[in-house]
């Protein structure tokens, strides 16, 4: 992993997430060079951090709005592309009461909007109806062949990212390219459903699974037969329990290991070792709508997948970094011994040889994201096919 910030590993993954989101790396080392001083105060740095992203952000927003004043409309996308995704940066390492935090956000969606607008993205905005509420979602469908409806991938968030980092960082594309739509969702507990909505996540992530495979089952290009479910991060905990328990997913793949991330905070508890983000405890007791830190840490015993992947009836993929230091590597290796039932249970551990080995792949993206989606892809045709011949 690319590392410009030797005492501070929450920082580098960030800043290679930046990276993935399409952000260039000579403006990203500017930004890095003025907080180089501030990266060795931890949590007390993040302000510094937060004003020279959005600085890079604002510049790069300018240089967008002139491009599109002046009718270059694709060039102005690729900018308003590199803003957003520096905004999303600087949003998501600072406390939930941080003063800019609120309009760093909104302005990331616009540029977010502005993006797949200019560039004619065939992804669009979409509310998906959950408990007397909604929550927002990115749905890109499937290409067009032959008239007949195609397969749909439903794709959960972890603990802090949001729906735009993943369609930025190429889900929806890697998807799309091999005849496949997605519903990138900001479910309860992250993104607009936690910031706008006021949705904390819950354990039984069936609930709000199930409402997006009610909302895709209303769609005429998609076919309800195949549609899967994925996650990363704590979504390889959320996608998981979703396929167990909602019987109408064809498939599920983990992009990390989540099995026991219940016990994995009762283990920080005790280390106060690395942290996915700053201000941690208070940020998971935002997410999942905790009093404190005690409170939550009680709670979150019972967020385990032990006795849960037992219960999934379809093809599923586990796939996991080498090195990744937020998810024990033992993990992966027992999501994918305890899932009995599954027809099709694959383990794909990535290494030094093709990259991808840090969390969530934040190091290299490219190989891992091209493997997952060949996987759905064959999986889906392999189902189909199955189908035809029944």
């Amino acid at each position: 992993m690319y590392e410009p910030f030797s005492t501070n590993y929450v920082w580098n993954l960030s800043v290679n997430l930046a990276i993935e989101m399409g952000g260039a790396i000579g403006d990203i080392d500017g930004a890095n060079r003025i907080v180089q001083e501030a990266a060795l105060r931890g949590d007390g740095g993040s302000a510094a951090f937060f004003d020279a992203w959005v600085a890079l952000a604002h510049r790069t927003r300018k240089q967008a709005v002139a491009d599109e004043a002046a009718g270059r409309t694709l060039s102005a996308s690729v900018k308003y592309r590199r803003a957003a995704a520096y905004l999303i940066t600087a949003e998501r390492m600072q406390a939930r009461d941080f003063p800019a935090r609120k309009e760093a956000y909104r302005d990331a969606l616009d540029c977010f909007g502005r993006y797949t607008q200019l560039s004619r993205s065939p992804s669009e905005a979409v509310r998906i109806p959950y408990e007397g509420s909604s929550f927002p979602a990115l749905y890109t469908p499937p290409p067009v062949s032959g008239g007949q409806p195609g397969p749909c991938m439903v794709f959960a968030n972890g603990l802090d990212s949001i729906k735009e980092m993943v369609h930025l960082c190429g889900v929806a594309d890697a998807l799309r390219s091999r005849g496949i739509g997605s519903l990138i969702v900001d479910q309860p507990g992250v993104g607009g459903a936690l910031r706008e909505d006021g949705l904390a996540a819950v354990i039984d992530s069936e609930r709000w699974a199930g409402a997006a495979v009610d909302w895709l089952e209303t769609r005429s290009e998609i076919d309800p037969k195949r549609i899967g479910m994925m996650g990363w991060s704590l979504g390889g905990y959320y996608a998981p329990r979703a396929a167990a328990f909602e019987k109408r997913f064809a498939l599920c793949v983990a992009w990390g290991a989540n099995h026991e991330w219940g016990l994995v905070q009762q283990a920080r508890r005790r280390r106060e070792g690395e942290n996915p983000v700053p201000h941690y405890w208070d940020h998971v007791c935002w997410v999942w709508g905790q009093p404190d830190t005690e409170t939550f840490l009680e709670f979150s015993r019972a967020i385990t997948l032990t006795g849960v992947v037992e219960r999934i009836t379809v093809p599923f993929l586990v796939v996991h970094g080498a090195n990744d230091r937020q998810i024990p590597l033992e993990y992966a290796y027992r999501s994918h011994e305890q899932a009995t039932a599954s027809p099709r249970a694959d383990l794909r551990i990535f290494t030094e040889v093709e990259g991808g080995i840090e969390h969530c792949s934040a190091d290299n993206m490219e190989p891992v994201r091209a493997f997952v989606a060949d996987w759905i892809a064959e999986q889906f045709n392999d189902h189909q096919k199955g189908e035809r011949n029944v």
